[in-house]
């Protein structure tokens, strides 16, 4: 079983790696799409601040001005303070609203910086290789898009705008502090540097398991993902309790990072609340010794406008520390999501591209209408002139050679051609590169050596898109979208008709039980197509196959799923699919092998033996032992 240290898409490192330079990153998404948004979150929360620091101050006035002066009069006029509370109150009231309005656009830009994130995600995941999603388990992948998505949102949202509110109010108040007394001002801040050596002492601790948290919460997200897909699996060979413990111990480990990280993170506001307090009194003490003195002519009023200011300034220090357990996790998150974006998209450097053709005085010209006829259109860079090459489907392998690791070759010096309109069979054992040559003629893979040709073109100068809408395909392990029937025929060509996705559906023999589905072509599929049998999941894989009209087939084990019965019905169909096309066919069983024009048995990522059924039973060479052993190794 693997552990949740390799199971990420990124990997797991034991810390943050440069994370000013990730919350850069971050912060230049949010200007990228808010800036103007947050520029007038910094205004409001300025305001806001200026808004309290203003009511605070006033309270030494309130004291000495208003209070003290009132105990020693009989008769007290009232109107002046009365005017200074409605001042003051409005000076509240306008905080308020600014409160109010910096936390309401905050909404705004954090959920769209978000949304940002994901499509942009989304975009790119669509431009990665084949081989990423062959070597990422896709339940860690999903977790980037949600987890890790999500740690961003508490930082972005109130994290960050505390953070700035804690700075304006931290340097606010200093200012006052200072005015009033530079004696308490100086005890507040040896009591601020205790706090902010262990507020350091604890971030560094929990950062390093809230990084190890995500991950583990990746691999826990993959392993469901695995088990949910291959339920069916582990009924039939009575897996549960294994199963159970490989996901007890991936559990175990997301449960000891997420424990230890919450455990130091969630020390920081009780420690720094106690030093605040503690502040609070030996500020108390002094000041009142201070004012009951009356030294450097400071006051009551001074002293409690002064306590105040304490707290409003340990206060910040404390909400900072608690935004930390969040901060730390956001750039965790974070770390895996540009991991993700920084991933290496597919390249493609073609310049061929595939158009609709028509023939007119014996030349060819493209078409903006679908004509049924294809051609390679070649710009040439040089003089910008074009050239039309038919679309016949003339494919040949020279001396191909192909790893999926440079270290680890599976196919040698693989030699072969395909005429238009032939159809050629590949036989032998399981492993032994039979789908591995479908796979790079879609250009899934780059080969290490040799040329492959597509109708005298080498494919690394067509256009990926171009070359893979050339072909129609039909895997082994079919896939159906969520969605209609006639939605997931048409997912082979687009702008289909609904005739031609009948038509299509017809000719792979799937119309008899489409139509006796509770709605029809209309059926609602779900799961993949759950509610399907195999045999017509793969039925409608050939029909999304016939309605692109392509000029190559391949067929990967195409009709593997079907019974005997069904194929014997399909294969009419599927010879009237191949007709006039060059087709690749992975065989599973002889019936789909014995009328190929020429058969490939492949063993260990050579070719072994090539020809006719008749040339190589006559051979009595490997594919003879597989015919009359009566089956053929998938």
């Amino acid at each position: 079983m693997a552990g949740p240290m390799n199971r990420g898409p990124m990997g797991v490192k034991p810390q943050v790696e440069n994370p000013m330079k990730i919350f850069k990153r971050l912060m230049e998404y949010v200007f990228r799409y808010y800036k103007f948004h947050y520029l007038a979150v910094i205004a409001l929360i300025f305001v806001s601040v200026l808004a309290n620091v203003q009511g605070t101050l006033f309270m030494k006035n309130l004291i000495d001005d208003y209070i003290t002066p009132f105990l020693m009069t009989d008769e007290p006029d009232f109107t002046p303070l009365a005017n200074a509370i409605v001042r003051i109150a409005m000076f509240y009231g306008v905080g308020i609203i600014s409160t109010y309005a910096y936390n309401r656009i905050m909404v705004n830009v954090t959920q769209g910086t978000l949304r940002a994130l994901r499509d942009d995600l989304f975009a790119h995941m669509e431009r990665l290789p084949i081989k990423y999603f062959d070597t990422h388990a896709h339940g860690d992948i999903m977790s980037v898009y949600t987890n890790d998505i999500d740690t961003l949102r508490q930082m972005i949202s109130q994290s960050i705008p505390q953070v700035i509110n804690s700075g304006i109010t931290i340097v606010s108040v200093f200012v006052s502090m200072v005015i009033l007394s530079i004696p308490l001002t100086a005890v507040t801040l040896a009591m601020v540097a205790v706090m902010i050596l262990s507020s350091k002492a604890a971030a560094g601790r929990s950062g390093k398991y809230f990084l190890e948290q995500q991950a583990n919460l990746g691999a826990v997200n993959g392993y469901i993902e695995e088990m949910m897909n291959g339920q069916k699996v582990v009924k039939v060979f009575c897996h549960e309790e294994e199963n159970k413990k490989a996901f007890k111990e991936l559990n175990d480990r997301l449960f000891v990072s997420a424990d230890r990280a919450n455990t130091f993170a969630n020390f920081l506001g009780p420690i720094n609340a106690q030093l605040g307090n503690i502040s609070y009194v030996v500020c108390a003490i002094v000041g009142g010794a201070l004012a009951l003195h009356h030294v450097g002519g400071f006051t009551l009023g001074g002293l409690a406008s002064f306590l105040t200011f304490n707290k409003s300034f340990s206060m910040p220090i404390n909400q900072v520390s608690q935004q930390l357990n969040a901060v730390v996790m956001a750039m965790a998150g974070a770390q895996r999501v540009f991991g993700l974006l920084d991933e290496k998209a597919e390249e493609d450097k073609g310049y061929v591209t595939l158009v609709n053709a028509v023939e007119e005085n014996g030349q060819l010209r493209e078409s903006a209408e679908r004509t049924g006829r294809w051609a390679w259109k070649h710009t040439h860079q040089a003089d910008g002139s074009v050239d039309y090459v038919e679309v016949r489907g003339d494919v040949v392998f020279n001396g191909v050679d192909f790893g999926y690791n440079d270290d680890k070759i599976v196919l040698h010096d693989v030699k072969l051609f395909a005429e238009p309109g032939q159809k050629i069979a590949f036989v032998g054992s399981t492993g032994a590169g039979k789908t591995t040559i479908t796979n790079l003629i879609n250009r899934f893979y780059d080969i290490q050596d040799g040329k492959i040709r597509y109708d005298g073109i080498n494919i690394n100068k067509i256009k990926k898109g171009d070359l893979r809408r050339s072909l129609g395909i039909v895997l082994q392990d079919t896939h159906l979208f969520t969605g209609t029937v006639m939605e997931n025929i048409r997912f082979g060509k687009l702008d289909a008709t609904d005739e031609e996705v009948v038509a299509a559906a017809r000719l792979a023999n799937a119309d008899g039980f489409i139509r006796r589905l509770p709605n029809g072509y209309d059926t609602m599929l779900t799961g993949d197509g759950a509610n399907l049998s195999q045999g017509q999941r793969q039925l409608l894989a050939i029909a999304r196959a016939a309605v692109a009209d392509p000029p190559v087939l391949i067929l990967d084990e195409a009709t593997s799923s079907i019974d005997t019965r069904t194929e014997r019905i399909v294969q009419d169909g599927m010879d009237k699919l191949m007709n006039g096309r060059t087709t690749f066919v992975i065989a599973h069983r002889l019936s789909t092998v014995r009328n190929s024009d020429c058969i490939m048995v492949l063993e260990q990522g050579r070719i072994i033996e090539r020809g006719t059924h008749e040339q190589l039973v006559e051979e009595k060479g490997r594919y003879y032992q597989l015919y009359t052993g009566n089956s053929i190794s998938a």
